[in-house]
């Protein structure tokens, strides 16, 4: 894939649920490698319904590309390797008996050999500063230390586009500075939904805004912020 080549490309993103509600009308949307982008707009207006797209959890009609392979049924899971997802609350992703399990879970999910994938999972904890949690049991642990292991699952599968969902909902003030301050240091193109501005700006120069299901606005992130009041 060239480095001018757009990472995620999307083209006229229409989906409608089963209720009849029109959640997206014609989205249009592209980022290229190393880009760091925040969807802003209220509750409803399209973002995570938008986001579940890009690795197939939701279908709708339109066109999808993400690291130079369009989006369908064969190309699902080669494509879910390249996506990782942060949702808001960590215990969604944390499932088994202990933090290196966890971590491990995505490494061998998808194909790696259990010694490597331990391999990455202790790098993925080293990296966010949990090695010493391994052998704990995920739910004994703070919130912002479950999020960073939920985190650290993610990295261990090695993607090239990290989606992070509000991921500061759970967070008390140094637990927020910590994971921004974990997050910055990442190489990975970022494509993030939040309502905490300051956070999303410390990690965003791009800002899209969604209302009613499009996208209305596309700039620097100071500028969307401004013209929608969104501070």
């Amino acid at each position: 894939m060239s480095h001018h080549q757009p990472i995620v490309e999307v083209r006229g993103l229409r989906f409608r649920y089963e209720d009849g509600t029109e959640a997206l009308r014609g989205v249009d949307f592209m980022v290229h490698r190393g880009e760091r982008v925040a969807l802003l707009g209220a509750n409803g207006s399209g973002k995570t319904t938008f986001l579940l797209h890009l690795n197939g959890i939701l279908r709708g009609a339109g066109f999808i590309e993400v690291c130079g392979t369009e989006l369908a049924d064969s190309s699902l899971k080669s494509i879910r390797r390249k996506i990782g997802f942060l949702f808001q609350d960590p215990d969604d992703q944390l499932f088994l008996p202990t933090v290196l399990e966890d971590v491990a879970f995505g490494p061998l999910e998808h194909g790696c050999p259990a010694e490597e994938a331990i391999r990455r999972a202790r790098a993925a904890l080293e990296r966010v500063g949990l090695q010493a949690e391994a052998a704990r049991a995920p739910h004994r642990l703070s919130a912002g230390q479950r999020q960073r292991v939920a985190l650290a699952g993610i990295l261990a599968a090695e993607p090239e586009i990290l989606v992070l969902d509000e991921p500061t909902t759970h967070l008390d003030p140094p637990s927020r500075a910590a994971f921004l301050a974990l997050l910055e240091g990442l190489p990975q193109s970022l494509l993030l939904v939040s309502h905490d501005v300051a956070f999303a700006a410390r990690l965003a120069k791009r800002a899209v805004f969604f209302e009613q299901g499009q996208i209305v606005a596309d700039g620097p992130i100071d500028e969307i912020v401004r013209r929608f009041g969104w501070a």
